[in-house]
């Protein structure tokens, strides 16, 4: 069973948000009500995932994840952010964060994002030793439109990089995140072309994977059924490389918002691509969108 640290100078939120964790996954939560306190918790428990506010008086959400990624490089952080706070957010993201919520979709989104990061550190922790004689690895793949696809290239993806060394574990983790947000983009946004609005809708049956209509509906028509998602994998020792193509009819790359642009966080799509860009060295996109590189050096 996994350890959740939650640290939150409001003792409402603490409890508001162990609560939420402790119905919706199989762990055991703990808390701290600062930043030092939430040190010294990590050093007692050694938690498997700590979930901070961002905002918090004395040490913040951003000074703890800077001290976590120097003290504890394989414990991830997941942030809970308010509206305003996007600077903030991203320059966490950026220091070393895994990931993040928006305060106003907590009940939504924080038991999946939660889910999402400890899936993504225990294949990462489980391949260190498969694959110790790669240097090089390239290859592609033609996606079906089935989500059922994306963990496990993501998880190859992970295996690959632990064993070229190209980074560490945190950066391994956010690779994973990243890729796998561009993959869930291709599949919904582009060869199924679901709304925000639409996969808004969905989102909660598809966490708790159950059968949803909607996509299944698309799935099983043309031209939707038809589409492939493409992906190019190049992974070296000091420089891997992922290309998604979708079929569908791509977006208006210059109409992204700034990653710091107030209500830039909020949104399910433009969160993916925040992730993307704080995580990755690297994100284009082709002139019609439905093409997106990611790059991550050494």
């Amino acid at each position: 069973m996994s350890t959740v640290l939650v640290v939150d100078d409001s003792a409402v939120d603490r409890r508001l948000v162990g609560g939420l964790l402790e119905k919706t996954l199989v762990c055991t939560v703990q808390y701290a009500a600062s930043g030092l306190e939430g040190l010294v918790q990590i050093s007692d428990l050694r938690p498997d995932l700590v979930v901070s506010d961002l905002m918090m008086p004395g040490m913040d959400g951003l000074e703890l994840v800077k001290n976590i990624r120097t003290q504890y490089p394989d414990l991830p952080v997941v942030l809970m952010t308010a509206h305003g706070s996007e600077g903030l957010a991203v320059e966490a993201l950026a220091r070393g964060a895994a990931s993040y919520v928006p305060k106003s979709q907590l009940p939504l989104k924080l038991p999946a994002t939660v889910r999402e990061v400890l899936t993504r550190a225990d294949a990462d922790r489980g391949s260190k030793h498969l694959l110790s004689c790669l240097t090089r690895g390239e290859f592609s793949f033609a996606l079906a439109n089935d989500a059922r696809l994306i963990d496990p290239l993501v998880d190859l993806v992970q295996q690959m990089m632990a064993a070229t060394g190209l980074c560490d574990f945190t950066g391994r983790l956010r690779v994973g995140i990243a890729l796998k947000e561009a993959l869930l983009n291709a599949l919904f946004h582009g060869n199924l072309e679901l709304s925000e609005e639409q996969f808004a809708e969905v989102e909660e049956t598809l966490i708790e994977e159950k059968d949803v209509s909607l996509i299944e509906e698309r799935r099983s028509q043309a031209p939707y059924s038809e589409r492939k998602i493409w992906v190019d994998v190049r992974i070296g020792q000091n420089e891997a490389s992922f290309t998604v193509r979708d079929q569908g009819k791509g977006f208006d790359v210059s109409a992204l918002p700034a990653v710091e642009q107030p209500g830039a966080l909020e949104g399910q799509c433009g969160r993916g691509i925040v992730l993307m860009r704080a995580f990755m060295d690297e994100v284009t996109y082709n002139v019609t969108g439905n093409e997106v590189r990611l790059v991550k050096r050494r």
